[in-house]
């Protein structure tokens, strides 16, 4: 069984309402599949190196042709795309910045979408050279960005529908928390929809043994 990729991009800690939700959908999906292990990749807590000279020059080099300074050049970008790989479902937990994606989450997509490794182009467009997976997003806003109450533009959601589809994953849910900047005013109201949303899109089984006590009942 392959395991959860969290990916992590608030820059707060446990007061986080996207990682309180990432973290809620970790939990439900393992009481769905108990044994499910978990891999958690903190962009804030451990950031990445910016794609460079070195990295720019190395990316478009064949794997068999790469001189031992491209490989290390690229070393990091591999060992994030094999964790994607390696990856049975996908969990982004990101707050929105300034209309779109934090820079910790930008630099993490700039070293696992690259061409020739993870998408290719062809006659039709960009194709995605990974295997689609069950993929969920949590963005929290600090305002509102979806229905009739949205006051602000949102490029944060068709900007990752797209990076995910353009690596092979298009198989996207999105869960906006919306708005958070006055968390406490709404923490209660948060944790409903947190609640509704998995039930409604990660609905446990029915227990067994529930079954059998209302057959003998």
């Amino acid at each position: 069984m392959k395991p959860i990729l969290l990916i992590e991009a608030s820059p707060r800690s446990v007061r986080s309402l996207s990682r309180q939700a990432s973290l809620q959908i970790v939990d439900r999906l393992r009481r769905r599949a108990p044994g499910l292990g978990v891999v958690a990749r903190d962009l804030a807590a451990e950031s990445l190196a910016p794609v460079d000279e070195a990295f720019a020059e190395a990316m478009h080099v064949p794997a068999k042709q790469q001189s031992e300074v491209q490989r290390r050049a690229l070393a990091q970008s591999e060992g994030l795309i094999a964790e994607l790989e390696g990856a049975g479902t996908l969990l982004i937990g990101t707050p929105m910045h300034n209309f779109t994606v934090p820079a910790v989450l930008k630099a993490w997509i700039d070293q696992v979408l690259r061409f020739e490794r993870t998408f290719t182009r062809t006659p039709e467009g960009k194709r995605g050279l990974l295997a689609d997976r069950p993929t969920y997003v949590v963005v929290a806003t600090g305002g509102f960005i979806t229905g009739e109450r949205a006051r602000q533009p949102d490029f944060l959601t068709p900007y990752l529908t797209a990076v995910l589809a353009t690596l092979g994953i298009r198989t996207v849910e999105f869960l906006h928390l919306e708005p958070v900047a006055r968390a406490s005013d709404r923490e209660s109201e948060t944790r409903a929809l947190v609640q509704s949303w998995l039930d409604t899109r990660l609905p446990l089984p029915a227990d067994p043994r529930s079954a059998l006590r209302a057959r003998g009942s």
